[in-house]
């Protein structure tokens, strides 16, 4: 997987001088701004993959604005999370957002650097291991003639970092606990928008949150009249309208209001899902690892916590796996990565359980309260 997960975990891998080989399924690199957050402990990741441009470029999140559906009316106007003025000691103290193409094409540059690309269009039909290897056998995507070639190869270890619906993880037969919400559906997706009177200095929220809801973050990663947007409904199809772009856009256009001063210039990307809150039961077994190992996915782009804990994720089990395939610890070195991730994904996975059943749980006068976000969060 070349997600943010398994560049981690190639980065880190080759900035110790492991060798790696990075495959990726799909034939193009993902689309999307999808889960925008970085906290500030990932800022220290990719500070130790050498990697500055990310927390450089990064944006700060702008102010949350509250509004009836089809007003531009703000209700009130205030921190997600408040700034605080970092200090040598805690040199990342804030929340930042990046849309993922952005950061995985940053990603790929210093990969590149260090003489590793990535394989599209591959990905891993099956695998046996043994106590010396792993027997792997992948299928790479022709691009002549779109049929697959096979081919087989035998590496010291194995990371798997291929999303919930992982190969690795069902191969190796872990188990992935938790919840689906039923009751509930979302829709997220990028477009290109002018709207007089939408001011780009907000992150705008419309409709009570219980209810019916759309939010429209801006982005210039997109563009100067680029937004990102989250719909999330107990009543209205949403489904549906992910697949109808025209039922789409009049939707968007209906919370915003703003009549004939709102165009819909390019819907750019769609996806919909309903909010799973999951985990592993365990990392790995034996030589083949899983690492982004939860689907977490919550109302808010911003809250990204799957790519943040699947950066960890890689980092923690990657320089551990450089210094055992160096000789300079033993493999029992490798058991601690479950140890320490589980406990931290158990908490993340309550924390943002509470902030999803505060968020869609809370009438319109309490948005503050079920918006805000708290330090705990950066920690993780």
């Amino acid at each position: 997987g070349a997600g943010p997960t398994g560049l981690a975990a190639a980065l880190a891998l080759a900035r110790n001088s492991v060798p790696v080989r990075i495959i990726e399924k799909e034939p193009q690199h993902r689309r999307g701004q999808r889960g925008t957050g970085i906290q500030p402990r990932t800022f220290e990741v990719f500070h130790f993959l050498r990697v500055p441009e990310i927390h450089e470029r990064a944006t700060f999140i702008p102010l949350l604005q509250q509004h009836n559906r089809g007003s531009l009316e703000p209700l009130q106007t205030f921190p997600m999370t408040p700034y605080t003025e970092p200090t040598p000691a805690i040199p990342y103290y804030n929340t930042k957002a990046m849309g993922q193409p952005a950061l995985e094409t940053i990603m790929r540059a210093h990969l590149a650097e260090l003489g590793c690309t990535v394989e599209l269009g591959t990905r891993l039909v099956s695998f046996t291991q043994d106590e010396q290897s792993v027997r792997a056998k992948v299928a790479r995507l022709r691009v002549d003639n779109e049929e697959e070639v096979e081919e087989d190869l035998e590496v010291a270890y194995l990371i798997g970092a291929d999303g919930a619906k992982s190969s690795t993880r069902k191969q190796l037969g872990l188990t992935f606990l938790g919840t689906t919400r039923e009751d509930n559906f979302v829709v997220l997706g990028d477009i290109r928008l002018d709207a007089k009177g939408l001011d780009r200095d907000y992150w705008h929220f419309f409709s009570p949150i219980s209810q019916d809801m759309i939010s429209i973050r801006p982005t210039d990663e997109l563009g100067k009249d680029g937004w990102q947007f989250v719909m999330a409904s107990r009543t209205v199809d949403l489904k549906g309208l992910s697949q109808d772009e025209e039922a789409l856009v009049n939707c968007i256009k209906d919370f915003v209001g703003l009549g004939d001063d709102i165009r819909v210039k390019e819907v750019m990307w769609v996806s919909d899902f309903r909010p799973n809150m999951r985990m592993v039961n365990k990392f790995g077994a034996g030589r083949v690892f899983v690492a982004g190992g939860m689907e977490l996915i919550v109302h808010s782009p911003t809250g990204g916590q799957g790519l943040n804990s699947g950066v960890q994720d890689a980092f923690n089990i990657a320089w551990k796996i450089a210094l055992v395939y160096k000789g300079l610890s033993p493999a029992s070195l490798l058991d601690t990565y479950t140890a320490e991730r589980l406990p931290v994904i158990t908490e993340m996975l309550g924390l943002t359980t509470e902030l999803y059943n505060r968020t869609f749980g809370q009438s319109q006068s309490n948005f503050e309260r079920a918006m805000r976000r708290g330090g705990k969060l950066h920690m993780l």
